[in-house]
């Protein structure tokens, strides 16, 4: 698989200086912890969740939660457990040699792991892992515990994804000790660990709130303190830090709206307005702004709950041409001494060892997302990902 792939090669040809790589569920957890971009989340009760995954392969998702937990009633659970063996092995019957999305599935007791993975026999090759809900270092350790026996028992690499969603994550008078277990946990299992994920809606739950369709998370203060602090202490670029996703956007259609668009006119060329205004009537321009704000913040990719925004996240994933020429002058052999000089595009200053961080991490996106010609922005290539 690969992101863009579901685009004609011709049209990734003309949009790319350097074309997305292909990757497998094989791939280095590196690799995979970058490129699973918009993961999009469905309940495990889908009667047609074999087929929806087929169609969501073909518009480009690469990765995807079946969720057994907050999504779905507490009565539908073993409903739910039935109906996921089930759509797995049609999954294997229908797609033997299709490449299919990176598939996880958020359970909600350690149990459930060992159990279902036994339970999918040979069609467990499509798992790729399990997510973990309202995670803490008590709470978590017994399920990474599952996972790695599940592991084993199975003879099939399976990551974890933490949801860290809890209220002690998020009360001030608990948060530190709370940041330090979750990491003393994950680092334990650290070549299990995926990616972290943040419960954001779990965070407004605690304090009876619900951002409104035109604020993001970050406006949110109290959630804007906790992103921060998971940042400080699980995102470090030092080599003991993980992948930490971004929030859900929640919705995707506005009835009423309080405030101006945030989409400017100027990066629509006139045959591109009805694109710019279909945006903006799905709501799409508070996603956007969420989704820059998510990657200033140090946050890769994104939870997503509804098709319609897993291209945008991934249209703003690609590197531009100017961000991929400043990592490379960034990195060159010749510049490990340190020092500044003037980007290529002659527009900032690029200071060399301050800016390693963020060179090494934005080449390891290009890789995944590819880098942008110097003529195309994300305008382009959200038009050219759209259905026909």
């Amino acid at each position: 698989m690969r992101h863009f792939g579901h685009i004609a090669p011709e049209v990734r040809q003309r949009l790319f200086h350097q074309e997305p790589c292909v990757f497998t569920a094989d791939s280095p957890a590196a690799v995979l912890s970058v490129a699973l971009g918009a993961t999009l989340y469905s309940p495990a009760t889908r009667t047609r969740l074999a087929e929806d995954i087929v169609k969501q392969t073909g518009r480009g998702v690469v990765s995807m939660v079946l969720c057994l937990e907050d999504s779905i009633d507490d009565a539908d659970v073993a409903e739910a457990e039935e109906n996921l063996i089930r759509q797995f092995r049609d999954l294997a019957e229908r797609c033997p040699e299709t490449e299919l999305p990176l598939l996880f599935i958020r359970v909600r007791t350690p149990e459930q792991i060992p159990s279902l993975v036994a339970r999918l026999g040979s069609s467990a090759r499509l798992l790729s892992g399990f997510v973990l809900p309202k995670f803490t270092e008590e709470r978590g350790v017994p399920f990474l515990e599952a996972l790695t026996a599940a592991e084993a028992a199975s003879g099939r690499r399976l990551f974890a994804m933490p949801v860290l969603e809890s209220p002690d994550l998020l009360y001030m008078e608990s948060r530190a000790g709370t940041l330090e277990g979750i990491f003393r946990a994950v680092d334990k299992y650290r070549d299990r660990v995926l990616a972290l994920r943040l419960g954001v809606t779990d965070f407004c739950s605690s304090y009876g709130l619900r951002r409104a369709p035109d604020m993001t998370a970050y406006d949110v203060q109290i959630v804007a303190s906790v992103i921060a602090d998971v940042v400080n202490v699980l995102a470090r670029a030092d080599g003991t830090g993980f992948t930490v996703t971004g929030p859900v956007w929640e919705y995707f259609r506005v009835q009423e709206r309080m405030f101006k668009p945030q989409l400017r006119r100027s990066p629509f060329t006139p045959e591109a307005e009805d694109l710019r205004n279909a945006l903006i009537e799905h709501d799409m321009d508070g996603l956007l702004r969420e989704i820059a704000l998510d990657r200033a913040n140090g946050l890769q990719g994104k939870t997503c709950i509804h098709p319609s925004h897993v291209l945008p996240v991934h249209a703003l994933s690609v590197v531009s041409h100017e961000e991929f020429s400043d990592a490379q002058d960034i990195l060159r052999p010749e510049r490990g001494g340190g020092g500044v000089l003037r980007s290529a595009y002659t527009n900032k200053m690029n200071e060399v060892k301050p800016h390693r961080a963020w060179a090494e991490r934005t080449l390891q996106r290009a890789e995944v997302f590819g880098v942008a010609n110097e003529d195309t922005g994300f305008v382009e290539l959200l038009a050219a990902g759209l259905p026909g």
